[in-house]
């Protein structure tokens, strides 16, 4: 005896073993034994066998015309036997019934279940949607295959082209075009970035890179919001700040680079020769201009920094905001001060207070234009008209006091920092900054052929070290001034100098053991990071209301919305950093093509197993892995001999051609070396590239290629 019966969504046939009224006991083809209701069985027969008529079956019930059986069903529930009657005829065959049972099972959108072997009708509206939405399906999946067809040949659709991006990084997986580039991946057996790539999908790699970024940070644009830029316009430039604010006697000046727009801070010097100075350090007020909450906060809260990168810059603030604020040459602009008053001779702090007040602005001082002049010999009046001095062009020539004494202040801050530090902060390596010398694009953005030139800035230089000594001090005196006042902020701090300690953020006032201060509060780039303007309106308050200050701050202790600040801005700094990163390592690659350089002297970096060897490029801002260095020492200066470069991945192939070192005191030098040096490799190690594009690919779709393969 064999039976037809239904298991898990499917009809089975088996030999009986064994039955009662209620079950049965069968064995299936593959030797396997069931357990099976008898409610569950539809066919019991004895010949063929249950093999042999599922086969009969399945062919015919393909033949079955589903309209046609439709259309002879009855109205009411029936069963698959009543319909193998009306369609094969009276008496219908053991196969014909089997037939027609798997025919109406296979066809929901016809036939309802009504129960084991028994139907229903669908109402004709429902037939009538359902076999358009099959039509459709059928529909979509040829042009699935004809885009597939289309990429396997080299060629990308255009439908796909616009969907670049979200297939590689953010796929909808039901999306016709994800499909067809899997489709079309598992058949030519290429990674998905590999087969679009060779598809023409990609007509710039930097374009590429770039579009990444603003598909992944900023789907929407970088525009601003209309709202936004109506309460921009309405500021009308340095009219729309409180024009109630006191003018400060001073004159200050500024230091940034000539790209810069956003001048957060400048400084003032007052009583030279007096026995007692103070130092005014003055920072652009957009916290007086916008309120917790509006829409030009909501508008700098979503985007929490400015974007830079070589060419251009995505500001965090609308221009007419950073026109309003910025500290501009020529104006008196609104500030918060912090003043500072030393002996002139020790430069020892006596005291410091802060105030809201206008500032006059007589310089912006442009570290590319005057800082080859401004050198220790310089400032110490040691220079003379000798013929290797570089001229010092005004204004900054005028102000030479003034850099003297801050120069000389900003030697003794750092000391301090360092004797609580615990040791010298080292600058070993140079900052480099990057040019692009031909017009941006339509939108402002470089359009990626533009000729790029990199040039050094030695870390520590006087003007550097003036700015950085004295926004530590800033940062430090207004964190620990708030911290005392009970208004919450937030800050940066590092528990201490061992490895593996991060830096983190915060709202609490705790030591930051890397740069040897007691706190430190993010106050000093209110125009281009959002944690300095969430700390301004906190530093505002304070300034207004004193003791009474954190009953009044925007923010309160233990403040959800401040921790969301720190949390949001942490992301949105991790996201702009690397591609900053990223795009900095595509100029650099692009740099090497420009110029021909087919050889670098590099620096070897310590091996991070399983990964390559990595080394440091001397002269240029690169790392990148290198072919036979293995078993070299950390800190060895080799010859490599650049090959192939890719754009897309950011990786350059490297092979080592020569050591240029004594190997005995390399050996020496690298088991000296600190574990700041040793966390700072690892950091260039992360940044060496190649990039990973990680493919969500489905495991029943991904292409059979090798796991590496599947990374660009």
């Amino acid at each position: 005896m064999f039976v037809l019966f239904e298991e898990a969504g499917q009809y089975l046939g088996a030999r009986v073993l064994s039955g009662t009224e209620t079950s049965a006991q069968v064995e299936l083809d593959s030797g396997k034994r069931l357990k099976v209701k008898a409610a569950s069985i539809v066919l019991r027969f004895e010949q063929p066998a249950a093999a042999q008529l599922l086969d009969e079956a399945r062919a015919l019930a393909a033949t079955v015309d589903l309209d046609l059986a439709w259309e002879f069903a009855p109205e009411g529930e029936f069963g698959f036997a009543d319909l193998a009657a009306d369609y094969f005829g009276d008496q219908p065959a053991l196969a014909q019934q089997a037939a027609a049972l798997l025919a109406l099972f296979g066809a929901p959108h016809y036939f309802r279940r009504a129960g084991k072997g028994r139907f229903k009708k669908a109402p004709a509206e429902i037939v009538r949607q359902a076999l358009a939405a099959i039509e459709k399906k059928k529909a979509v999946q040829a042009q699935i295959d004809a885009w597939a067809e289309q990429l396997a040949a080299g060629q990308c659709p255009d439908a796909v082209r616009e969907q670049l991006y979200k297939i590689l990084f953010k796929p909808d997986k039901n999306a016709p075009e994800y499909k067809a580039v899997v489709h079309a991946s598992r058949a030519t057996q290429q990674a998905p970035l590999a087969l679009l790539e060779r598809a023409g999908a990609i007509d710039s790699a930097y374009q590429f890179h770039w579009r990444r970024f603003l598909f992944e940070n900023f789907p929407k644009g970088t525009g601003f919001a209309a709202q936004a830029m109506q309460a921009a316009s309405a500021l009308g430039g340095a009219a729309g700040v409180p024009g109630d604010l006191p003018l400060a006697a001073v004159r200050a000046f500024s230091i940034d680079d000539s790209l810069t727009t956003e001048i957060d801070d400048a400084l003032s010097v007052h009583g030279l020769g007096s026995g007692t100075v103070t130092v005014g350090i003055h920072i652009a007020a957009p916290g007086l201009v916008l309120a917790p909450g509006d829409v030009l906060d909501q508008a700098a809260r979503a985007r929490m920094s400015t974007v830079y990168m070589p060419g251009y810059k995505i500001t965090m603030l609308p221009d007419a905001v950073v026109s309003a604020c910025t500290l501009e040459a020529g104006r008196d602009c609104p500030a918060v001060s912090l003043y500072v008053q030393l002996d002139e001779a020790s430069l020892a702090v006596q005291s410091s207070q802060s105030r809201l007040e206008r500032v006059p602005i007589a310089a912006n001082l442009r570290h590319d234009q005057v800082e080859a002049g401004i050198t220790e010999d310089w400032l110490a009046g040691r220079h003379g008209a000798s013929a290797e001095a570089v001229p010092v062009p005004e204004p900054a020539a005028a102000l030479r006091a003034e850099l003297s004494f801050l120069h000389r202040l900003a030697q003794a801050l750092k000391a301090q920092r360092e004797e609580v530090r615990g040791k010298p902060e080292s600058f070993n390596r140079p900052d480099y900054t990057f040019r692009l010398s031909t017009p941006l694009g339509a939108e402002g953005a470089p359009e990626g052929s533009e000729r790029v030139e990199i040039s050094t800035r030695r870390r520590g230089a006087p003007l550097d070290l003036i700015v950085s000594e004295t926004m530590i001090l800033a940062n430090s005196t207004w964190g620990g001034w708030l911290a005392s006042l009970g208004v919450p902020a937030i800050y940066r701090s590092q528990a201490s100098l061992a490895p593996g300690i991060k830096v983190r953020m915060g709202t609490r006032a705790l030591p930051h053991a890397g740069l040897g201060v007691k706190s430190y509060a993010w106050s000093t780039s209110p125009l281009r990071r959002y944690t300095d303007l969430v700390n301004q309106w906190q530093l505002i308050t304070a300034i207004r209301h004193g003791q009474t200050a954190a009953l009044a701050a925007p923010f309160k202790p233990r403040d959800s919305a401040l921790l969301a600040v720190v949390s949001g801005f942490e992301a949105a700094h991790t996201a702009y950093h690397a591609f900053q990163s990223a795009i900095e390592r595509f100029w650099t690659l692009r740099y090497l093509a420009q110029e021909g350089i087919t050889e670098l002297e590099a620096t070897i970096l310590r091996d991070l197993p399983p990964a390559p060897m990595l080394a440091r490029a001397e002269t240029l801002p690169l790392v990148f892995s290198v072919l036979g260095a293995q078993g070299l020492a950390r800190g060895a200066r080799v010859r490599v001999r650049l090959g192939e470069i890719d754009e897309i991945a950011l990786d350059v192939h490297t092979k080592l051609i020569e050591r240029l070192d004594d190997a005995n005191a390399t050996a020496s030098a690298a088991r000296a070396g600190d574990e700041e040096a040793d966390e700072a490799d690892g950091a260039d190690a992360a940044a060496a590239g190649p990039i990973t594009i990680a493919v969500d690919l489905s495991e029943d779709e991904a292409p059979t290629v090798p796991p590496a393969a599947q990374t660009a």
